[in-house]
């Protein structure tokens, strides 16, 4: 098999994985208003393709035409853009649909064309009590710079003035940060029909109220724009310090190139020849779209129908051996606890969290914190901590993309409340998801940790599945102090047995570990490979996998986005099956599980097999030493391998076919793992 094929291409990969989330606003057996939310994961997910993947590939682009040898890079370009111009089409078709479906339940989206005299009224007052305040029309000139001006992934109305002959053009920013972007509008009392408008069409129905003070125009039209900046950006390392870093960094951002451009596909070839001239772009970079080319609020489309068009409530479960003990510490000092969001709730750690902060046996709290909520009571709980006199120390992540501006206020708000504050090195993110509790117990310091997959925010726990490990361990907890340590002084040498830490040893360890059952299949013994991640690009692991297959070694795989490992292939990897589950809570957790010969190992990490997380970041996994807690491990996995409604196959072409259920039971493994979970806490 060529060397080319024997991965497959990550971008072409991602998007397969976009496609998946498509399929769910696709699937009729999701809730109605689930299904419209999915088109805006979609969206949103695809608007984050451009800024990262995309853009990085178009730089890759520019460097190999230096080199002399760019055709590879503009094949794969080619393939991208077609792959989305497919997915597109399918998204477009979808909304349709979903229009007529919303319309079966009395609920319908109208635009500024089919309003009843009484909601025109209504929008004109709508419009001066809640919306004139924040509409302030940019005039293109030859002065505009649109570069500097557009605001990365926000929507705006590209407007034609036109008096007579005399055509003048404008922009108008939708103030979604301030406005619902869904407006519920007054309907005629005697029916029960529900009709929604999108804050576009109210502005374009006010067009004339807008313009009239200054313009005299006989007609107007809007088009609806919206462009995707490059999100990444370079450091300037002479700067004094790295808060000021990061915040030109995020200037930078700001007005970085726009790698996509996208326009409402009606729109007059004067006006896109103008956009793309300030914006520096050509029509290659141009994106057609609809009258909505920014469907990402999706993800908030407000029910205003029955509860049956959304998702049944499954309520988050209580680990009752909190319950037993009088304090947390208590429970974790007793017997490791393993937590699994969103099942189980998420304020077990924040209770942690507050009565560290004003236990009087506490004498420090380390935390590490990667993406927080925006009000973050975990945070807050570490400057009550150190308003009580305890010793706080937080590692932030200023490099956490997309949330740099939240982190770098909350590092901001953390020094002055008296906390020592840790940045990472400027190209070595910390992504590891810690905190160590040392507390003072019999003239002795024992300490309690946390690790896990996911971050410690409350938002997110409610939807993205994570492992929490809790355990007062010296074998763990003395490791993860040498991490922190490691954060501080990453030259001293460090070494580390129970914990898998990039980049010190998470390569060599995993290595070692499939090696392993390598050596033991060929010995006759029980061996195998399970694996849940993310994503997985790394070329030396995806090698290795191959020569375990071909060894004999039986891999089984869930990996919810990027696979660019090739699965069922003869004579490589026909012993390596993938499947991906895509369903109600975004799969989040990293797990690893080796045979060894019958005795599994199992660690959860925060690390998926990609170069950056292996390489490039501190990332940290931990191995399960209480076989209840394997067991749970093992038994989630069990129940996810099963999944036959909601798990596609990854196979070399990308078709995302769904596994196929014959006579078996029906296992969604999101519902099977909350009926599992709920029967263990109700023995």
């Amino acid at each position: 098999m060529n060397s080319d094929n024997l991965y497959i291409q990550k971008e072409l990969s991602w998007l397969a994985f976009n496609e998946r989330v498509l399929q769910e606003a696709a699937d009729k057996s999701n809730p109605l208003i689930e299904r419209v939310r999915f088109l805006g994961i979609y969206s949103n997910n695809l608007d984050e393709f451009y800024k990262v993947q995309f853009a990085n590939l178009k730089k890759e682009v520019l460097i190999k035409q230096e080199q002399g040898n760019a055709s590879n890079v503009k094949n794969i370009l080619r393939q991208v853009h077609l792959k989305v111009a497919q997915i597109e089409l399918k998204f477009d078709m979808l909304y349709n649909e979903l229009l007529l479906e919303m319309a079966r339940n009395q609920i319908f989206l109208i635009n500024e064309r089919q309003l009843t005299s009484i909601q025109e009224d209504w929008i004109k007052k709508f419009y001066k009590q809640n919306l004139k305040r924040y509409i302030t029309p940019i005039l293109l000139d030859s002065h505009t710079d649109l570069i500097q001006i557009l605001k990365d992934d926000h929507s705006y109305l590209a407007v034609e003035i036109i008096n007579n002959a005399e055509i003048q053009y404008a922009l108008l920013e939708l103030p979604t940060e301030k406005v619902s972007r869904f407006v519920l509008l007054p309907s005629d009392t005697a029916s029960k029909n529900q009709s929604i408008i999108f804050l576009d069409n109210i502005l374009r129905y006010c067009l004339p109220d807008i313009f009239k003070i200054f313009f005299d125009a006989t007609e107007f039209n809007a088009y609806s724009i919206k462009i995707n900046r490059d999100a990444e950006y370079e450091l300037n390392s002479e700067l004094d310090s790295l808060l000021e870093l990061m915040s030109q960094g995020l200037k930078q951002r700001l007005t970085a190139q726009p790698v996509r451009f996208i326009y409402q596909k009606n729109m007059p070839n004067a006006l896109i020849e103008l956009l793309l001239a300030k914006l520096k772009l050509t029509e290659s970079d141009a994106t057609l779209g609809g009258r909505y080319p920014n469907f990402k609020d999706l993800i908030e489309f407000p029910n205003i129908g029955f509860r049956s068009l959304l998702d049944k409530v499954l309520p988050n479960l209580t680990y009752k051996r909190f319950k037993q003990f009088r304090n947390a510490f208590d429970a974790i000092k007793d017997r490791d606890i393993l937590l699994y969001y969103p099942y189980y709730s998420f304020s077990h750690v924040l209770e942690i969290m507050r009565q560290a902060s004003f236990d009087p046996n506490v004498t420090h709290i380390r935390i590490n914190i990667y993406r927080v909520a925006k009000d973050s009571r975990f945070v807050q709980a570490a400057i009550h901590a150190a308003n009580n006199g305890k010793k706080v120390t937080v590692v932030v992540e200023l490099q956490a993309r997309f949330d740099e501006e939240i982190n770098i206020r909350w590092a901001k708000k953390l020094i002055g409340s008296g906390v020592k504050v840790i940045y990472s090195q400027p190209r070595l993110k910390i992504h590891a998801k810690l905190f160590l509790i040392e507390r003072k117990e019999q003239d002795k310091i024992v300490r309690y940790a946390h690790i896990g997959s996911g971050n410690f925010n409350e938002r997110t726990a409610k939807i993205y599945t994570d492992f929490s490990l809790l355990t007062a361990d010296p074998l763990v907890t003395d490791e993860v102090k040498n991490v922190f340590n490691f954060i501080e002084n990453p030259f001293k040498p460090v070494t580390f047995n129970c914990l898998l830490v990039s980049p010190q040893n998470t390569r060599t360890k995993l290595i070692a570990l499939i090696q392993r059952e390598i050596d033991h299949v060929k010995a006759g013994k029980p061996a195998g490979i399970y694996l849940k991640l993310n994503a997985i690009t790394d070329k030396q692991l995806i090698d290795k996998l191959y020569e375990a297959s071909s060894a004999g070694v039986k891999i089984r795989m869930i990996v919810r986005g990027m696979c660019g490992l090739i699965p069922q292939v003869a004579n490589l990897s026909e012993n390596i099956m993938v499947t991906s589950i895509v369903d109600r809570f975004l799969e989040h957790a990293r797990v690893y599980i080796f045979e060894n010969n019958g005795h599994k190992d199992t660690y959860i990490s925060s690390a998926d097999w990609m170069p950056r997380n292996i390489d490039n970041r501190v990332e940290v996994g931990v191995k399960i030493l209480d076989p209840k807690l394997q067991k749970i491990i093992h038994d989630i996995f069990v129940i996810q391998v099963n999944d036959n409604v909601k798990a596609r196959i990854i196979d070399k072409d990308l078709q995302n076919n769904y596994i196929q259920r014959g006579n078996k039971k029906k296992v969604r493994a999101q519902i099977a793992i909350y009926d599992y979970l709920n029967q263990l806490e109700n023995q």
